[in-house]
Order: C-alpha cells, then structure tokens, then sequence
C-alpha cells in the first residue's frame, strides 16, 4: 500500500485509472471500531456514483463503496513469471484457438465467429432455425474470439453477433479472458452491465515440454493421426458427430494416444458391431504449433486411476511433439477439477489465465 511521509495510508488511485490494474485496502467491517482490513488486488472496471468494481484474476467482480477504501494504488500489469514459458495473452489464445478449430468462422473487425455444428433435413429443423442446424460442438468452437476491435461500437457488436448465432441456431457466447497482460476485464464488466451471464470457467496453464516428456517413457501408448473407435469409446462426450471428429482433428498437426486394456464393454453408439472399439485404459490428444504443444481429452478409466496412465499419455505425447520441434506446451483445466490440477502442478505446469463464456441474455418476448 500507499504510504506518505508522515506515515499515513493514502489513496492513489482516481476514476482516471479504469482499466489499468490496483490494489486497495478497505475496511473488512464498515461500521465497526476495530482496524481490520482486506485487500483485493484486479483491474478497476469501473468507478460510477462512489463505487469501485474490482475484476480479480479469476473474473470474480468485486464492489467497493469509497467510504471504507483506505489505501490504494496502481500495480504492475502483471506478476513477472519465474518460470514457465512466457507467452502474452493474445498469443496464446490464438495458438489455443488454433488448436480447437470450428467447422465455419467469420471475422467481424478483429473479432472472430465461431461455430461448429451440424445440418440436418428441412423436416426436422426445429421452429425459428433459420439454417437448419441443431447445438454445436464445445462452446470453445461456438463462441466468439474478440481479440481486438470488433470495427463497430460495442452494442451494434453484440447485435451482429446475437444475429450470427441466431441464424445457426445457437446460443450467443462470447469467450472472454482475465488474470494476465493484455486480457479482457473491461470487456467481461460491459457484458454483465448488458445482462450477459458468465456460465464457464476455466484456466489455461503453461509449462515447458521437456520436463513432460521426462517424466515417463510412455510405454504402451500407441499414437496416430486419427481418433479410432476405441479412442471415441473412452471419450467422455458421447455419441460423437462427423462435426465433432472435424473439431477433434483439426490443427497444425494432431496427434491421438492411446493405452490399450481398459478391459470394459463398448460404449454404446461409440464401438462397431463386431465388438471393436473397446473402451482403453487411457486416451490422450495433442496438437503441435510451431514452439507449443496443446494436450487435452487426457482421460483415464476409472478402474484404473492412480497408475500413472495419465503420465504416461502425456510423456508419449511430448515426445512426439519435442520431435516436431516444440519447446512449450499449454492445457486447459476446469477450475474445480482437484485432480487434474495436481497432476498438472507435479508434471511442472502453472496457471497463465482464466477465461470464461459469457451467454447472450435471453430474448424478450415481444
């Protein structure tokens, strides 16, 4: 915190400040006698009729009356990293991006549309779908990437986007990000003034290759091109798409993992006929480009968790992605999934962002 010469803390921050990152102490317990503080650090959103909004690095809003702020002030953008790969924002989300292509996409300014969902016959389209399409595939390949200026202001924006989603069928989503330089609290604080609704989040973290790669020898997985039945049959999203097999397998170059033995019964709609397609012990997926390797779909039979099969995936990955001249890898975890977390910290990787899918408001009946 701020403090003078006299020994006194002191507000440093003003309205002029929206946008940039601060930390504030305030009183914990208006009203009460004693000195307890809290403090939140985040980017000011806004500073309107004697009230701060703080937007911490998980996207939580937090609100501050100026009658209990004692100290505050301007913060470095960002936490340096000690250690890790370093990427900014908008780079990494565009790799990521890359990495999870839609079927169909279309630019508005900088921002990007995304959808990847499926056609079906005339007859059975359901009341008010203008294309013909039912639900997409993943909201990440279903949501707008707004990296920039969208080249309108931003209601005229959201309507354009509002419209893009409506004529495919689909909910409008807008992916947003906070917690490093360059990401997009600003952008996150006028959405919820609009009524738009935070649904997902989840974080994107980093870590070098090598260290992955070293961890195990990945013996037993086998790699390819191409998810077989057997890959689908572990693959917790069921009853996959031809347009969700275009997502799975679109990237600079994707690879499939696979431990053989899972020893369960076919999942039913995933295995053929004859019975192939049994569900493995592990599957794992990992797109490589240029300097950075993507894993994701890592997943493991129940039965036989804590075998280090996840370990296993991931090192048989690495080094396929190490071939190909990677040095860098990121993945994507759900923020209340502990035990993926702690695999991730122990394989060396930390967190770099969160982003979050905001969900355009409902229609108004007219």
């Amino acid at each position: 915190m701020e403090i003078s010469a006299t020994g006194r803390l002191e507000v440093r921050i003003t309205p002029s400040d929206v946008g940039k990152r601060v930390s504030v102490r305030r009183l914990a317990d208006p009203g009460t006698t004693s000195e307890k503080f809290t403090d939140t650090v985040g980017v000011l959103t806004s500073w309107t009729d004697g009230v701060l909004m703080i937007t911490r690095r998980n996207g939580e809003s937090v609100r501050i009356p100026e009658a209990v702020v004692v100290a505050g002030k301007v913060v470095p953008a960002a936490p340096a990293r000690r250690r890790g790969p370093a990427a900014s924002y908008e780079e990494l989300a565009r790799i990521v991006s890359r990495g999870w292509r839609p079927v169909e996409s279309e630019r508005l300014g900088d921002w990007e549309l995304r959808a990847a969902v499926e056609k079906v016959p005339r007859e059975a389209r359901p009341a008010g779908v203008v294309a013909g399409r039912r639900a997409g595939f993943t909201r990440r390949a279903n949501s707008v990437l707004p990296l920039g200026d969208p080249g309108l202001p931003l209601d005229a924006a959201l309507d354009a986007v509002r419209r893009w989603y409506g004529e495919r069928g689909l909910p409008a989503y807008i992916q947003t990000a906070t917690g490093a330089e360059g990401t997009q609290e600003l952008l996150c604080a006028e959405l919820e003034r609009r009524g738009w609704v935070r649904e997902v989040t989840a974080e994107v973290w980093t870590g070098a290759l090598a260290p992955v790669a070293d961890r195990a020898e990945g013996a037993g997985v086998v790699l390819a091109r191409e998810a077989d039945e057997a890959w689908l049959a572990r693959y917790q999203r069921k009853g996959v798409s031809e347009v969700a097999l275009q997502v799975l397998g679109g990237g600079p170059s994707v690879w499939f993992a696979t431990v053989p033995g899972g020893g369960g019964a076919p999942c039913p709609g995933e295995a053929g006929s004859s019975g192939e397609g049994e569900a493995p012990a592990a599957i794992g997926r990992c797109v490589v480009d240029g300097r950075w390797a993507g894993f994701a779909a890592v997943e493991v039979d129940p039965g036989r968790r804590r075998q280090g099969l996840a370990t296993e995936v991931m090192a048989a990955l690495a080094r396929r992605a190490l071939e190909e001249g990677a040095s860098a890898a990121w993945l994507q975890v759900e923020t209340d999934n502990a035990g993926a977390r702690a695999l991730y910290t122990e394989l060396g990787f930390t967190p770099h962002h969160a982003y979050h899918h905001y969900r355009a408001p409902q229609e108004q009946p007219s």
